[in-house]
C-alpha cells in the first residue's frame, strides 16, 4: 500500500521556546526580503540568534512564495524568529527602528544599493546608533562597481557568474537551477560572515562594520578553475551534460526500468574497478582508457561501454552490482525518494513541523550539527507582527501607544 506523500515519515518538531544555543544572546535585526537574507537569519536563529523580522505592512515577500496555498518557504527558512510589521515609509517607524538598532547586534537588509540611504537609514546612521552593529548589506552584484544599481534577483547573477553557461548540453540551451540557488549561497556565507565579524568586534574591538554580501561572488567561488584554465589556454569550456571535464568515467546513466544512476569514478584505481564490474576487464589495458587525461579524452567511448552495460541492469541490481565492486555509485533520487528513505530518516536530514491547521511541514533539519551546543526548534515562523506588542512593549511603549501606533498605520 502506497503511503499518502503528505503522511509524516520524519521526527516531528518538538518545540523548546527555552532551549539555549551557542548563539543566544545575540540579536539580529533582519531587514530582508525573500530568500538570501532569510537563509542567513535562519541559521543564525536555529543557533540561538534572537532574530527579528522587520516587516513591511504586506510582510516579507517570502510569505508568497506559497505552494498549495501553504507558506512552506517561510514556514523552513523562518522558523526561530520574531516579527514586527514597520511601515518604514513613517518617520515615526524609522525611529522605532533606530531604537531597536541601539542594542542589537546585527541588522540584515537586501535593498537596492543606495535604498537605505534614501530611507535615511545610511550606515553613518545606523553606526551613529550604536557603532558595535554589524551592518550585512546583501544585493546582487554588491555595493559597488558598475552593476551594482542591478536589480538583485539570483536569476540575473546566476546567468552572469558562468553557472549557467556550464550547465545543460552543449546542443541546448545553458541551464538555470531550479531552486534560488545564488540566494541560498548568499545567505550561507553571509551568515559565516556574521558570526566572522561579531568575533572581530568582540576579540578585536572592531567597530563600524559593514558585511557587503553580493550573491555574485558566492556562486562565482564554486566554479572552480574556470576562470584559470581559460587564461592559461584560451579555450571556453563547454558544457558537458553530467559528465566532467576533469574526470572519467563520471556521468548519470539509465537502467533497464528507466531509473537513473549517478557514478563518479575519479581515481585511477576506482577506474579500473568499474571495468571489472560491467566485465570489462580489457578495457584495462585498452590505451584510451589507460589514465585519467586519456579517459576524459575518449569519454564519449567510455560512456558508451557504461551505459550499455547500465542498460541490461535495473537500478537495485546495477547499484548492488558496483556497491560489491567498490563503485561510488549512488541512485538519482527525487523528493519521493528522499521522503522515504532508512538514512533521511534516521539521520533526521529533514523533520516535520506542524502546521496551522493541523498537517505537517517537512523541512531540512538544523545543520550543521554540533555534538557540545547544538541549535534547536524554539518556536515556528511567525505570523505578520506576532511579537510587535512585545518588541515595543521591550521599547518602553505602552498598550495605549502601541494601539495609536496601530492606528495611524506605522506598526503592524
Amino acid at each position: 500500500m502506497t503511503q499518502h506523500p503528505n503522511a509524516p515519515t520524519g521526527r516531528i518538531v518538538s518545540y523548546a521556546p527555552d532551549a539555549a544555543g551557542p548563539l543566544t544572546g545575540l540579536k539580529v535585526l533582519d531587514l530582508s526580503r525573500l530568500v538570501a537574507g532569510n537563509v542567513l537569519s535562519v541559521q543564525l536563529a536555529d543557533f540561538g540568534a534572537d532574530v527579528v523580522k522587520i516587516e513591511p505592512p504586506e510582510g516579507d515577500a517570502l510569505r508568497f512564495w506559497k505552494e498549495a496555498g501553504k507558506e512552506l518557504y517561510w514556514a523552513s527558512y523562518c522558523r526561530n524568529k520574531r516579527s514586527i510589521g514597520l511601515n518604514l515609509r513613517d518617520p515615526k517607524a524609522r525611529e522605532i527602528l533606530l531604537d531597536m538598532v541601539r542594542t542589537a547586534d546585527v541588522l540584515v537588509e537586501n535593498y537596492r544599493p543606495g535604498t537605505l540611504e534614501k530611507m535615511g537609514l545610511a550606515p553613518a546612521v545606523l553606526h551613529e546608533a550604536n557603532d558595535r552593529l554589524v551592518l550585512v548589506r546583501i544585493s546582487g552584484f554588491g555595493q559597488t562597481g558598475p552593476y551594482s544599481p542591478l536589480p538583485g534577483f539570483g536569476t540575473l547573477v546566476e546567468a552572469m557568474s558562468g553557472f549557467a553557461a556550464r550547465t545543460g548540453f552543449p546542443d541546448r540551451e545553458p541551464v538555470l537551477p531550479q531552486n534560488p540557488l545564488a540566494d541560498m549561497m548568499a545567505g550561507l556565507q553571509g551568515a559565516f560572515a556574521v558570526v566572522t565579524a561579531v568575533l572581530a568586534r568582540n576579540e578585536k574591538g572592531v567597530r563600524n562594520q559593514i558585511v557587503d554580501v553580493a550573491l555574485l561572488e558566492p556562486l562565482f567561488s564554486t566554479m572552480g578553475t574556470d576562470l584559470a584554465v581559460y587564461r592559461q589556454n584560451g579555450q571556453v569550456a563547454p558544457r558537458q551534460g553530467s559528465g566532467s571535464n576533469g574526470s572519467a568515467p563520471r556521468n548519470v546513466y539509465c537502467c533497464r526500468d528507466d531509473k537513473f544512476v549517478a557514478l563518479s569514478a575519479s581515481t585511477q584505481s576506482t577506474a579500473v574497478r568499474v571495468f571489472d564490474v560491467i566485465g570489462r576487464p580489457e578495457l584495462k589495458d585498452d590505451p584510451r582508457f589507460a589514465t585519467n587525461t586519456t579517459r576524459v579524452e575518449h569519454r564519449e567511448d567510455l560512456d558508451d561501454a557504461l551505459a550499455a552495460w547500465f542498460a541490461t541492469k535495473t537500478r537495485p541490481q546495477a547499484l548492488a552490482a558496483m556497491q560489491a565492486g567498490e563503485v561510488p555509485v549512488a541512485a538519482i533520487y527525487d523528493v519521493a525518494d528522499i521522503s522515504a528513505d532508512p538514512h533521511f530518516i534516521e539521520r533526521e536530514v529533514f523533520v516535520e513541523a506542524e502546521d496551522e491547521d493541523g498537517s505537517y511541514v517537512p523541512m531540512h533539519n538544523i545543520s550543521p550539527r554540533l555534538s557540545a551546543s547544538p541549535g534547536a526548534f524554539r518556536c515556528p515562523a511567525p505570523r505578520l507582527g506576532e511579537h510587535s506588542d512585545d518588541l515595543l512593549g521591550a521599547l518602553g511603549y505602552g498598550l495605549d501607544d502601541i494601539r495609536a501606533l496601530r492606528s495611524a498605520g506605522v506598526v503592524i
